[in-house]
């Protein structure tokens, strides 16, 4: 939703009022009558805010340390800072510091208060659909990486344990997506396409060593209450009844959601390691006090199981 208030902060009770009823007609207006009034507007309506504007000289903390606040909090929010000529140095420091957009001298001349208003709450709609633009790439591109990692998992198990890989990534795909809560952490400042292609692959050849040890480690397959002790060891839940309670949902995800770059750890590669040991014939459920993974018979799948595995991935993120 696009922001479209102004929140004027001033200790004078006639300004608010002289304010209110020169803006009114151009957004709607929020005023606060201190430093402190100001954080609490932007805490309960800062969503709303699409321009602040605050006076500089107020008893106790002075106006640019707002806008220095709304600036790290609220950045969208335009801010702009009315101060009297003789306070002019404040206003230049303020916008030498990136703290304000511009300053509007007091007295106020009406027509050009509403033109700078205007032309905030223009800048304001601009940086709301720059950062929409902005959030709708990031999520396209944490999507691609789901499918990217998950695909490379499947190309990784077919290696290292051929035998019913398919299935085991199968329901690799299906925790996670039942345990949910989760994105790929990735600094996209951080990270260019050439770089972060060679970290995924440094990143795949460290998770096939790891299941190969750990798949070593287990042996041959064997009854289901010893792998469900063995999944327990691993993972560090606890065998109850004909499955294994698990508190930490992380052990579902890893794989999927750790940031780029990181090295993969033995444990975060437990879980499919053992998925593969056992040939994906597990299901994970939720359960009072965590994740309760049973015994399964397997599913049959269709040939286009990973392409839907990656889409029902990228609309509910991991």
């Amino acid at each position: 939703m696009t922001p479209t208030k102004i929140l004027y902060v001033d200790d004078e009770a006639m300004a608010l009022k002289y304010f209110e009823r020169l803006v009114s007609p151009l957004a709607p207006v929020l005023t606060a009558g201190s430093v402190e009034e100001g954080r609490a507007v932007l805490l309960a309506h800062g969503a709303d805010v699409a321009v602040l504007v605050c006076d500089q000289r107020m008893p106790g903390e002075r106006g640019n340390e707002l806008l220095r606040h709304a600036r790290e909090y609220y950045p969208g929010i335009v801010r702009m800072l009315t101060t009297a000529y003789s306070e002019l140095g404040d206003a230049i420091e303020a916008i030498n510091t990136g703290e304000i957009y511009r300053y509007i001298n007091k007295p106020w001349e009406l027509e050009s208060l509403r033109a700078d208003l205007k032309n905030a709450l223009e800048l304001a709609v601009l940086r709301s659909e720059r950062d929409s633009l902005m959030r709708d790439r990031l999520l396209a591109q944490q999507s691609r990486l789901l499918a990217n990692r998950l695909a490379a998992l499947l190309m990784v198990g077919s290696a290292v344990y051929a035998d019913g890989h398919e299935q085991a990534l199968h329901r690799y795909a299906e925790a996670a997506r039942v345990v949910g809560g989760a994105e790929p952490m990735v600094d996209w400042n951080r990270w260019d396409h050439a770089d972060l292609l060679q970290a995924e692959a440094q990143r795949g050849a460290a998770i096939a060593a790891h299941l190969r040890d750990a798949l070593q480690a287990l042996g041959p397959r064997g009854e289901v209450g010893d792998a469900l002790s063995a999944l327990a060891r691993s993972i560090g839940g606890e065998v109850s009844g004909d499955g294994v309670l698990v508190a930490n949902a992380t052990v579902f995800t890893a794989l999927l959601v750790s940031p780029a770059g990181e090295t993969p750890t033995a444990p975060q590669c437990a879980w499919l390691a053992w998925l593969l040991w056992q040939g994906g014939h597990a299901r994970v459920t939720p359960a009072q006090g965590g994740w309760m993974v049973r015994p399964a018979a397997p599913d049959a799948l269709r040939e286009d199981w990973l392409a839907d595995a990656m889409e029902r991935l990228g609309k509910n993120p991991v």
